[in-house]
């Protein structure tokens, strides 16, 4: 896996750097994004194969987009996991019921964060 393309949307510069530097560590290919129009415009280019995607973010936030990437059919095969420091009673839910493939709470446990990424790339698109 890889090599693998990852694309990081969260408003916070420590969440952004903090993934980057995790992700980029074990090999993938990683860009960041602090919003979700800064996330489609990077999309035009950029491809990738699994996005982080912050739920609270300014203007857009990430059910929404996650809801509009999912409608598009070149985002077809991309999987979307949705983290939040809000975890609360129904998130998970909502998070999924808007396209997400899969929710990880933030903080995010940095020790296993590298391999529930791989165990998500793994999965067929």
């Amino acid at each position: 896996m890889t090599g693998e393309a990852i694309l990081i949307v969260d408003d916070n510069p420590v969440n952004l750097k903090q993934v980057k530097v995790l992700l980029s560590a074990q090999g993938y290919d990683v860009r960041s994004a602090g919003d979700a129009e800064e996330a489609l415009v990077l999309l035009r280019e950029f491809k990738p194969r699994l996005i982080l995607m912050d739920i609270q973010l300014p203007g857009m936030d990430g059910l929404e987009l996650t809801r509009r990437l999912k409608a598009d059919p070149a985002m077809s095969g991309v999987v979307i996991l949705g983290l939040t420091a809000y975890a609360m009673k129904g998130d998970e839910a909502r998070v999924l019921a808007a396209g997400c493939d899969g929710y990880l709470a933030k903080p995010i446990d940095t020790r296993r964060f590298p391999q529930l990424v791989a165990a998500f790339l793994k999965k067929p698109s």
